[in-house]
């Protein structure tokens, strides 16, 4: 049984993970997967991956897979408060499973922290760091 539970994920705040995507040369290897469904409209971190929650029971096996060295993965839906946090735990434990627990602490999965909801209050506009962004899509948040 895993040790991996909600409680025990990391959680990365949008002003790190800006830092990360912002600097001149990376010293991390990054992936953003990004599960919002239909919500996906307004706007994207740059570089993420658009992964629907209502396909990760297709793309999980796929993603363990081509994310098996990547150093810091950041999970996030709108809120990061359901489907982004319920995405990284499932990811985790199943790579956990499929590399075993020594294997699978080689990397960092986290939750980014308010989702986009919070991150597009802050770098929606910044197109270095936001693609596709509709401010008009937001204004009621």
């Amino acid at each position: 049984m895993s040790t991996i539970s909600i409680g025990t994920l990391q959680r990365m705040s949008r002003d790190t993970l800006a830092a990360l995507l912002s600097a001149s040369t990376p010293t991390t290897n990054l992936a953003i997967i990004d599960v919002r469904d239909s919500d996906h409209v307004g706007g994207h971190i740059h570089s993420s991956s658009w992964v629907p929650s209502s396909s990760l029971d297709v793309r999980m096996p796929e993603l363990v897979r081509t994310l098996k060295d990547t150093e810091k993965v950041v999970f996030h839906c709108a809120l990061s408060q359901q489907r982004g946090p319920s995405a990284a735990l499932r990811y985790a434990r199943e790579r956990e499973q499929t590399y075993g627990p020594e294997e699978s602490q080689k990397q960092e999965v986290y939750v980014l922290d308010g989702g986009f909801v919070k991150w597009q209050e802050k770098y929606g506009r910044d197109k270095k760091l936001t693609e596709a962004y509709a401010a008009d899509i937001w204004r009621e948040y």
